[in-house]
């Protein structure tokens, strides 16, 4: 069973966004310094703001852990020291375990592209290079191994995780078959959803051994052979 985390609060001496452990700890001090303005040498350079940073030090040591240590091993407390930031940090983000992993599991796939909505080839190949360029990702492939590997001795997180990471991604690319069989591009009898599992599936189907494959030539061959079929005729 996972130890009870008590959320300590904001006010909590481990309650920084800093992925260091220094602070100032004489409240005059503090306001001295920032009266006095940024000390010499230590102007801001451009990068992740501290917030997103911490946030990014947080997803990626609970995919460490979850690698290193599957489910069991990953812990509020254990991701905090990992990270090098608060609980209260993590806890102002996600209320639990659950929710933290979702977050981290969910940075395995990126983002699609916004659909420019002029093209529908144009708008299926973005998406599909970005699938392929997760899945040729030999870190994001292996991390991704293991949740499927160890996800059916979770049934109920992995079918949040498909409820909120992978069914939105698929919805997002009916939206754009859909479209094109409204402005007349796709057949109007387009079977939406084996259009989407043809390019879902040819990428998760490619054999790891030939990640090199997956590059936009092959997203390209994949999207315009399943337009041979669907496209509207002129």
């Amino acid at each position: 069973m996972q130890p009870v985390i008590m959320d300590q609060g904001p006010g909590s001496t481990q309650d920084t966004e800093s992925l260091g452990t220094g602070t100032l700890a004489d409240t005059g001090t503090l306001r001295a310094a920032t009266a006095a303005g940024p000390a010499r040498g230590t102007t801001r350079r451009p990068g992740r703001p501290r917030s997103e940073q911490a946030e990014h030090a947080i997803i990626e040591a609970t995919l460490d852990l979850f690698a290193e240590q599957g489910f069991e091993g990953v812990c509020v407390e254990a991701v905090a020291a990992r990270a090098g930031v608060g609980k209260a940090t993590i806890y102002r983000r996600w209320p639990n375990k659950e929710e933290m992993l979702l977050a981290a599991f969910g940075s395995l796939k990126s983002p699609f592209p916004e659909p420019a909505g002029t093209s529908v080839r144009e708008d299926l190949l973005a998406m599909v290079k970005t699938m392929c360029a997760d899945r040729a990702d030999p870190r994001k492939a292996q991390r991704y191994a293991l949740l499927l590997g160890e996800g059916n001795k979770y049934p109920r997180l992995m079918a949040r995780y498909k409820e909120t990471v992978v069914e939105p991604r698929r919805e997002a690319m009916r939206a754009v078959i859909r479209r094109g069989m409204a402005t007349g591009e796709l057949r109007p009898d387009t079977d939406v959803e084996i259009a989407m599992l043809t390019l879902t599936g040819a990428c998760m189907a490619q054999d790891q051994s030939a990640r090199e494959t997956l590059n936009d030539e092959f997203a390209t061959r994949l999207v315009d052979g399943l337009l041979l079929g669907v496209s509207a005729r002129s």
